[in-house]
């Protein structure tokens, strides 16, 4: 068999195609023809041929290539192909229509956004890339970089995004299925991972203070003029735990308010915040749509109400989702005091709340608030406080204790251990108070948003555990303890 030889360089090649070819005999009757005169290229033509050759071989090659690779860079930021493409989304509360649009793969994109609400929303690719906050009535347009993938978009404002406003842009490529959305980073499963964790054991720092549970007197005044500052501010919530809690006056709960019936209350609150907030006195007898709205950052509003009933009163802000601003921290007490309000020697407020962590120094989590999934029940919003710091009586003297359930969601059984109370006042009205025909009360018993006092004092020297008698929440934060007299040890808690 004979070899076959294979070139091995462009230039064997080359010479290969251009040697001298071999020319048969001529038979000795065939007519005379024209001499075949074979003339080897010149150096200069050798080297144009190879050049040409070269250039053709690569855009073979890129050719190829170009059939298979897609066009652009993957996520967006591809070379745009053609004229822009116009989408339009409509805001609302708490949704973007259309909640998906289609674009093509290679185009940029000219978004208009309008908002039809009644708050301000953004929205942003992946959280990051959009159009920023757009204030009710008004309407922003941007130049988007093109997608070639399904790409994830929704409104930064801290909980607007888990109460349904997120959209999908969807890239449809032609005979293919549209790629799949990448999975958000901040994900409820995402989110829930990097919550911060709380370890009921652990003890507070040694510059903690606690909430100030001590209730001054109310003034006698009869009109009370406050100004109150909505924030946000990163606190303490347990032991080396911080979230940015949203506040009244850089505190949760938010001040201690007291009056009298017939008391006129003129109120400011001025937002501090970046975030729109509002506040709502359940004390009151206003419109929701006036003193109740939001105001966004760098406002004010005056609220004006007068005092007709007597009890502890709830407010907090109202700014949807109004669970998530509850959940975080915007919520305080007002105390009216009912007529001939008898004298005690202390007097304290307790104001039972949930906590849902976020991750460390971030808002508390609002998907845990929907489904009730609390990480903690607390006292005046710190775990265990007065545990670490237990409230200091003397062995019989008279001690009030109102008791506001904050929620946002859960209920309250408070109960004091180791005394009964005498007297129980809950929402507006005496349901036991001192008398030879009278018995004793164990329990007050409060659902979201409602509340009441009890009095009671201490027989003896000693520790007096603050509860709620949902157990299941005793070990999850909800626990203090008054301390009557000097206590030389305390015990191990049984509860």
């Amino acid at each position: 068999m004979t070899d076959l030889h294979v070139p091995d360089t462009a230039e064997e090649l080359l010479a290969r195609s251009v040697s001298t070819p071999t020319v048969p005999p001529v038979p000795p009757d065939a007519p005379p023809e024209r001499p075949i005169v074979v003339r080897k290229p010149t150096t200069a033509e050798i080297g144009s041929w190879a050049f040409i050759g070269a250039v053709a071989v690569v855009a073979l090659i890129f050719g190829i290539l170009g059939l298979v690779l897609p066009q652009g860079g993957s996520g967006g930021g591809g070379a745009a192909a053609g004229p822009a493409q116009d989408v339009s989304v409509t805001m609302k509360e708490f949704a973007f229509e259309p909640a998906d649009v289609v674009v093509e793969p290679g185009r940029r994109i000219n978004l208009t956004v309008h908002n039809a609400g009644t708050m301000a929303h953004d929205l942003k690719l992946n959280g990051v890339t959009g159009v920023d906050l757009v204030q009710p009535g008004q309407e922003a347009t941007v130049v988007l970089d093109a997608l070639t993938a399904t790409t994830a978009a929704w409104c930064t404002v801290p909980g607007h995004k888990a109460s349904g406003m997120a959209m999908t842009f969807t890239v449809r490529i032609s005979g293919a299925a549209a790629s799949p959305a990448p999975a958000a980073a901040n994900s409820p499963a995402a989110a829930a991972s990097d919550a911060a964790k709380i370890d009921f054991a652990a003890a507070p720092a040694a510059d903690w203070k606690p909430y100030d549970a001590a209730l001054a007197p109310a003034a006698g005044a009869t009109e009370h003029k406050i100004t109150m500052h909505a924030t946000e501010k990163v606190i303490e919530v347990a032991p080396g735990v911080t979230q940015q809690m949203w506040t009244f006056d850089d505190q949760v709960p938010g001040p201690i308010l007291r009056g009298h019936v017939g008391d006129l209350f003129t109120v400011t609150l001025v937002n501090d915040g970046k975030m729109g907030h509002s506040i709502d006195f359940h004390a009151s007898k206003v419109a929701w749509n006036d003193e109740m709205r939001t105001i966004g950052a760098g406002e004010s509003l005056v609220y004006q109400y007068r005092a007709e009933f007597a009890g502890i009163f709830m407010y907090h802000c109202g700014t949807a989702p109004a669970l998530h601003h509850i959940g975080n921290g915007m919520y305080g007490s007002i105390i009216i005091d009912p007529p001939n309000l008898a004298e005690v020697d202390h007097e304290y407020v307790l104001v039972q709340s949930e906590i849902y962590t976020g991750p460390q120094g971030q808002p508390g989590d609002l998907t845990k608030m929907q489904s009730g999934a609390w990480d903690a029940i607390v006292f005046n919003g710190y775990v265990n406080q007065y545990k670490a710091a237990p409230i200091r009586v003397e062995p019989n003297e008279r001690v009030r204790v109102w008791v506001l359930d904050a929620g946002p969601s859960e209920n309250s059984s408070f109960h004091i251990v180791g005394t009964v109370f005498d007297t129980v006042f809950k929402e507006g009205a005496y349901l036991l108070q001192p008398g030879p025909d009278h018995g004793g009360s164990q329990a007050l018993d409060l659902q979201p948003a409602q509340g009441g006092f009890v009095e009671l004092s201490f027989a003896e020297a000693g520790l007096y555990p603050i509860v709620t008698h949902k157990f299941a929440n005793v070990g999850k934060g909800a626990l203090g303890l008054f301390q009557a007299g000097e206590v030389t040890a305390a015990p191990a808690m049984s509860h």
